[in-house]
């Protein structure tokens, strides 16, 4: 499809943090939505580290650096799997995950020293902030935003009904 298209599809952003282990509860989520919308709704991972998890932010940056080589959504998937365990191997453990994808680890590992990405993280914290983003995983779509950081009760339930009206009013 071209930029021209005159309908974008639908996103949602998700918020998320990668040494969260709520965030990790939510993928069963993203993958239902995944699999009830494909290509009709575009899931966009946002960043937002929370200061009291050490590794989240150079967690985001690898997952960035992962999205560059192609492999972002597997990659966070695997690290979040991982996030007490990032929790005490920080860094090391980014670097192994990307081996494991067979991702470029080295690239991954200079990425995290030379800071390339820092500033798409950064970005997305300040835009969460300033739409109100506490916590993670927090969801916004069609202008609402649903916070799963105090619990993730219905959200799916909620991001699906509003998620189906905005595909279907796609011309």
């Amino acid at each position: 499809m071209s930029h021209t298209d005159p309908s974008p599809r639908p996103v949602l952003d998700v918020w998320c943090e990668l040494q969260c282990p709520d965030c990790r509860t939510a993928l069963a989520d993203l993958r239902a939505l995944r699999d009830r919308f494909g290509d009709a709704l575009d899931i966009r991972l946002r960043h937002f580290p929370l200061e009291r998890h050490r590794h989240a932010h150079a967690a985001a940056q690898a997952a960035e650096e992962a999205a560059a080589q192609g492999h972002g959504w597997p990659y966070v998937e695997a690290v979040l799997e991982r996030a007490e365990e990032l929790g005490t191997r920080g860094e090391p453990l980014l670097v192994e995950v990307a081996r494991e994808l067979g991702l470029d680890a080295e690239e991954v590992d200079t990425a995290l020293i030379d800071g390339r990405h820092i500033l798409i993280v950064d970005a997305d914290q300040a835009e969460g902030r300033a739409i109100g983003v506490t916590g993670t995983p927090t969801y916004v779509i069609g202008g609402e935003r649903l916070d799963g950081g105090k619990s993730q009760e219905g959200l799916r339930e909620r991001v699906e009904e509003i998620a189906a009206r905005l595909v279907a009013e796609r011309p």
